[in-house]
């Protein structure tokens, strides 16, 4: 953190939502944003998903699991595939190869 005047800068350099800069701003706080290609994004919300991943474990909470399926879901439209494509695959996973609802773990395969 920078201290400027009576000012603390915080620098972040990380990847935010659409309203992040408007809740800023309305607190009434500057902040600085680029606007980044779709190949830069895609590097950063990778980032960003391992961050909320680790917030997630700590934490537990619901709010945490949503940020990590949006990010995903920018993610996968970020490699050509929609929301409801990506819906799509997970109900085929999930045909074919189940969900997690049965609290399975696999412990060892004896291979022949």
């Amino acid at each position: 953190m920078d201290v400027i005047g009576e000012c603390m800068r915080k620098v972040y350099n990380k990847a935010v939502r659409n309203k992040v800069p408007e809740i800023i701003e309305a607190a009434g706080n500057k902040c600085l944003i680029e606007i980044m290609s779709d190949d830069e994004l895609l590097v950063e919300l990778e980032k960003k998903l391992s961050e909320e991943l680790e917030e997630y474990r700590k934490s537990r909470s619901p709010e945490e699991l949503c940020d990590i399926i949006e990010i995903s879901m920018r993610i996968a439209e970020l490699h050509g595939v929609s929301n409801s494509e990506l819906e799509k695959i997970r109900e085929k996973k999930n045909i074919e190869r189940g969900g997690f609802s049965k609290n399975i773990f696999l412990v060892e395969v004896d291979e022949q």
